[in-house]
């Protein structure tokens, strides 16, 4: 019979000071980091605002030359000038944008439906803005997942306005819910067509899209100026480049009685979840993503790249196309040059803010018509010039391109994400 000796086990060192417990990982802790989530995805963003009112704030007092002179002569009373000159001035933009909630609250307790339809005004205003350049960033966000640079987006925008135009004086008779959705699938169509183009050139000999945007562009502006002196396009009677009226069938219709507000918005905001679905949820999505990602292996793994390039450009040109659209159908229901003050170019600036998703472009887009929409009431009752809205945008456009210096300025931590997903990663290459 022999011994058998055992080991004793080695004794746990003991530990260290000062250090913290260790707590086993659970299923908690990326639900946790999940449902904080969003909350980072705002917090930077929104201090990149804040921040560009700030400066326009600062530009503001350095601009008024007898606030400038208080701060030399009255440094105290330059202090409580300048609070005012500010909160008057945004205040006044606010106002002219969203409207006056008091105005509202009253007109609501005196039951005076009249002075309800005149305080929506300004978001009425902020709306008809904001509509266009929903689908303009929408545009230019989808061609940015699949790695590419829309900046044909404007002259998009101009043939879906041509098109939705001659389907809108051309067909006589017919009930609204055929015509109105026939004016608006030819406005997609004509978009679509445009976003063909350069496309296949893409796919066909790589031909860079963004130079064969920009000069597509100028080829929509001049092809309009010409179709509207045709026979077929040109209004009776007139010698001036002006398209024919849209039948009554045709015009979208007001979402209130005597305000610009239209169902436009409607159909921008059901594009958004359409685009969320095709990009997040589905099958070509996955493939648009893959591409724009990696397209070396999007290719290996059986992606057509052509196709997606073609495909992405079509629905992105006729999304651009409808921006046209509803800016024609829901305003004035006739064609001029330069209708558009740049909805198509503005697109790219929303994209880029919106971070490239739908929710992100319809919150900036809303930001910048709010901006565009409050500039000329903030300057008739301030007197500030409305290029401090375009010195705002700008601020704004800088604080969110630059995240390392809103981190900065806060002093916030920068996160480590692994797996982040990279858009328009070859558009420069």
């Amino acid at each position: 019979m022999t011994d058998e000796t055992t080991t004793p086990p080695a004794p746990e060192p003991p530990p260290t000071e000062g250090a913290p417990p260790e707590t086993p990982e659970t299923e908690e802790a990326p639900a946790a980091r999940s449902r904080w989530g969003w909350v980072r995805g705002i917090a930077l963003p929104a201090l990149a605002l804040l921040t560009a009112f700030v400066a326009g704030g600062i530009i503001l007092i350095i601009t008024d030359f007898e606030l400038l002179g208080l701060w030399t002569s009255d440094p105290v009373s330059a202090i409580g000038a300048s609070w005012n000159s500010v909160t008057d001035t945004y205040g006044a933009l606010f106002r002219g944008s969203i409207g006056d909630p008091g105005r509202l609250i009253g007109a609501l307790l005196a039951l005076d439906w009249d002075g309800v339809r005149s305080a929506f005004g300004p978001l009425s205003e902020t709306i008809v803005s904001t509509t266009p350049l929903v689908f303009t960033g929408l545009s230019v966000a989808l061609a940015f997942r699949v790695g590419l640079f829309n900046i044909g987006a404007e002259g998009q925008l101009y043939l879906g306005a041509l098109f939705s135009v001659i389907v809108g004086f051309s067909l006589v008779g017919l009930p609204w819910f055929i015509h109105l959705p026939l004016a608006l699938l030819a406005g997609f169509a004509g978009g679509a067509l445009w976003g063909f183009i350069p496309g296949i050139l893409k796919a066909r000999t790589g031909a860079h899209e963004v130079i064969v945007t920009i000069m597509l562009n100028f080829v929509a502006f001049n092809l309009i100026n010409w179709s509207l002196r045709t026979a077929l396009v040109q209004r009776e009677g007139r010698s001036d480049p002006i398209s024919k009226i849209v039948e009554n069938s045709a015009v979208i219709p007001s979402l209130i009685g005597g305000l610009r507000a239209n169902w436009g918005i409607i159909l921008a905001l059901a594009a958004t979840v359409a685009i969320w679905w095709l990009l997040f949820r589905s099958t070509k999505g996955f493939e648009f993503r893959a591409v724009g990602f990696n397209p070396r292996a999007a290719r290996y793994a059986g992606i057509s790249i052509a196709w997606s390039t073609v495909l992405s450009m079509m629905i992105a040109g006729g999304l651009a196309g409808l921006a046209g659209t509803v800016v024609i159908l829901g305003g004035s229901g006739s064609l001029s040059p330069g209708f558009s003050p740049g909805y198509g170019f503005d697109g790219i600036v929303v994209a880029l803010v919106g971070a490239t998703r739908p929710a992100g472009v319809v919150a900036a887009a809303f930001l910048f018509g709010a901006l565009r929409a409050g500039a000329t009431p903030m300057q008739a009752a301030t007197g500030t010039p409305i290029d401090i809205v375009v010195v705002i945008q700008a601020l704004v456009i800088m604080f969110i391109a630059a995240p390392a210096l809103v981190r900065a300025i806060y002093r916030i931590r920068a996160e480590r994400r692994l797996n982040a997903e990279v858009f328009a990663k070859g558009w420069g290459s």
